[in-house]
């Protein structure tokens, strides 16, 4: 691995050098855009001037524009590498199951740490799980839950970890908004089901059976893998 000293700079450092350099040259070429020829200041009367400067000070603009996104961009594969890391380190897993559970919470709008909880409580990160009922997979699904997002969906696939994730916190997410981001009360039905979730409360019965504690005391326990 290439190791950077004082004498090379970072790709972070070099982009802000050339957006710097690409701001001072809109300076440069702006106060040109208001000088008129053959006075000696600026004419603020003058008609705008659209020769090479003009077009000087759009190619800059795109470059700066290009140079912003391109930081942007570096900025968020840098923070995705380090929360890769971290987790998988954190759990004591392969960096790509670490990636395929990370990029899923993202995409379904779940925190990152919540979503590790879960499948760690749900099949401790087995994506070839399965239980005395039949939910298989890193999420333990259901088929007849599964194909309700995905009607040709076969259990099968279920085994497939992209797929499970996709689906199983799809699933969680859509809890939660039934339950008006109740955390304890969403991980409740995903665990027992929102049929027998329901059927308890109007009862008056209490629905907690541990599950939920369990995941929102790891949840809460570990906090944010990164600052």
């Amino acid at each position: 691995m290439h190791r950077s000293n004082g004498h090379h700079m970072s790709v972070t450092q070099r982009l802000m050098l050339k957006g710097l350099g690409i701001f001072v040259a809109l300076v440069a070429v702006g106060g040109a855009l208001s000088y008129r020829p053959g006075t000696a200041t600026a004419d603020a009367d003058a008609t705008p001037y659209t020769g090479t400067a003009a077009t000087e000070l759009h190619r800059l603009y795109e470059s700066l524009d290009a140079t912003s996104g391109a930081l942007e961009l570096t900025e968020i594969e840098l923070h995705r590498a380090r929360a890769l890391i971290a987790y998988s380190a954190a759990f004591g897993i392969p960096a790509d199951l670490a990636a395929q559970i990370y990029d899923a919470a993202l995409r379904t709008g779940l925190a990152p740490e919540l979503a590790f909880q879960i499948v760690r409580i749900e099949s401790n990160f087995n994506p070839n799980a399965t239980s005395r009922v039949g939910a298989v997979g890193l999420t333990q699904l259901m088929l007849r839950t599964a194909v309700y997002y995905e009607p040709d969906l076969t259990r099968e696939q279920l085994y497939d970890p992209v797929t499970n994730l996709r689906i199983g916190l799809r699933f969680f997410r859509d809890l939660l908004e039934r339950y008006h981001e109740d955390l304890r009360l969403a991980l409740l039905a995903y665990n027992r089901g929102p049929g027998r979730v329901g059927e308890l409360l109007a009862q008056g019965r209490d629905p907690r059976n541990g599950y939920a504690t369990s995941v929102i005391e790891g949840y809460r326990r570990a906090g944010p893998v990164l600052p």
